[in-house]
C-alpha cells in the first residue's frame, strides 16, 4: 500500500535555497519492510521521515510504500518512485541493497540513500548505526537481571549487524555475570509477530528470562508478559508501552537528524554519495530509559557503561576476546577495527552452534 503526504506551502516563504523553490518541492521517497505501525524499524523510520518533513515544510514532499518485500518487489517499488519523480530515495532495510544499486544504475539523476548497507555508487549513499554499542548495554543489564542465568536472543537473519548484536550482547553479560548461557533462535525474517511469539516463547518455555531482539514487532514483548517474569528490551523504537515489566529498557534509532541533514544537502545541490556509521556518541543510537524494575545500583553501572562508550572511552569490542573455537581474536586491550566488525561472520567463545549458512 502506498502513502502519500504533501504539505502545502513555499521553499521561498523558508529562505531555502532558490534552486529548490523554483523547481518546487524537493521529492523524498521512503521504502519500509514492514508496516509503518509495526512498532519497531519500520515505524522509527516513519517518525524519522515525518520530523524531516515538519522541519522543512512545504519546501519537501514526502511518498512512502511500506511492507516491501525485499527482492524484486522493492526494485519495483523504488522503480515506481523514480518514476513518479522522488530526487531522493531512502531504502530502509539490509536487504534493499541490491535493488538500490540496480534500480540507481537506471537513474543516475536520483540520489539513494540505502540503510544498513555497504554498495555504494555515484548516486547511492548508505548508513547506519553502531547498534552494538546498544547491545553492550543490553548484555550488561540481561547478565545482572537474569535470575536463571539463561537470556536468548531472537536473531532476524545472519548478516554482519545481527552478529555483532549477538556477540556484544553476549559478551556483556558473561562479564558479569560468568555462568550466563545464551540461546539463539533464528527466525529469517525482520517482522513477523507470529513467529517472533513463538520464538520468544521457546525461550521462556526453556527457563530463559531475558528475551533480547533483533526482529521488529512488538510480539516478544506480548509473550513476556503473559509470563510475568521475564525481562524484555525495547527494539529500534522505545516500546515504552511495555515498561517497568517486561521491557526494561530499549535500543532507539534515531533517524531524523540524517534525514533532515541528507535532505538539505538535496535541498542545497551538496549532496554526495556517503558512508556513514554512527553510535550513542554521535546521537544515532540512544538507550531508551531503564526502568524502575532494575535496581538503582545496576541502573547506575549500565549507564556508567553508556556514558563510556559514547565518549569513546571504551569499545564493546575490547581484548581479550576469542573466537568461539577458542582461537584469539582480540588480544588484552586491542580493540576491534571497523573492516572486521563490518564483515563479521563468527561467534565469540562462549556461544553454543552455529550460524546459519
Amino acid at each position: 500500500m502506498n502513502f502519500k503526504t504533501l504539505l502545502a506551502g513555499t521553499a521561498l516563504a523558508l529562505g531555502l535555497a532558490g534552486a529548490a523553490a523554483a523547481e518546487g518541492p524537493v521529492k523524498a521517497g521512503f521504502i519500509y519492510v514492514g508496516p509503518r505501525n509495526d512498532g519497531g524499524w519500520s515505524q522509527h523510520h516513519h517518525e524519522a521521515a515525518v520530523e524531516m518533513i515538519e522541519h522543512f515544510g512545504g519546501a519537501v514532499e514526502l511518498v512512502e510504500q511500506e511492507s516491501v518485500p525485499e527482492g524484486p518487489d522493492a526494485e519495483r517499488a523504488m522503480t515506481q518512485m523514480a518514476l513518479g519523480g522522488a530526487d531522493v530515495i531512502f531504502t530502509t532495510s539490509f536487504g534493499f541493497m541490491d535493488p538500490t544499486i540496480n534500480v540507481a544504475a537506471k537513474f543516475p539523476d536520483v540520489k539513494f540513500e540505502h540503510a544498513t548497507g555497504y554498495k555504494t555508487a555515484d548516486n547511492v549513499g548508505v548508513y547506519s548505526a553502531r547498534f552494538y554499542e546498544g547491545r553492550a548495554v543490553q548484555g550488561y543489564l540481561a547478565g545482572k537481571m537474569t535470575k536463571t542465568n539463561k537470556i536468548g536472543y531472537i536473531g532476524s537473519f545472519p548478516i554482519p549487524e545481527v552478529i555483532r548484536g549477538i556477540n556484544a550482547s553476549f559478551l556483556h553479560a558473561k562479564k558479569v555475570n560468568p555462568d550466563v548461557e545464551m540461546s539463539v533462535i533464528w527466525i529469517n525474517t525482520w517482522f513477523d509477530p507470529a513467529k517472533e511469539a513463538d520464538a520468544a516463547q521457546a525461550m521462556i518455555d526453556q527457563g530463559i528470562d531475558v528475551v533480547l531482539q533483533h526482529t521488529d514487532s512488538t510480539a516478544p514483548q506480548i509473550a513476556a508478559q503473559k509470563a510475568g517474569n521475564v525481562y524484555t528490551f525495547g527494539q529500534a523504537a522505545d516500546m515504552a508501552e511495555f515498561a517497568p515489566m517486561p521491557r526494561i529498557s530499549s535500543i532507539i534509532d534515531v533517524w531524523a537528524p540524517y534525514y533532515i541533514e541528507r535532505v538539505q544537502a538535496v535541498l542545497d545541490g551538496t549532496w554526495e554519495s556517503d558512508n556513514t556509521w554512527d553510535g550513542i556518541g554521535a546521537g544515532m543510537v540512544g538507550i531508551g530509559e531503564i526502568s524502575d524494575a532494575v535496581p538503582a545500583d545496576i541502573k547506575a553501572e549500565a549507564e556508567a557503561l553508556r556514558d563510556s562508550i559514547a565518549s569513546g572511552e571504551f569499545h564493546p569490542f575490547t581484548g581479550p576476546i576469542n573466537k568461539q573455537d577458542g582461537s584469539v581474536w582480540l588480544a588484552e586491550g586491542e580493540v576491534a577495527d571497523d573492516g572486521t566488525l563490518a564483515g563479521m561472520n563468527f561467534y565469540v567463545e562462549g556461544l553454543t552452534g552455529e550460524i546459519p549458512q
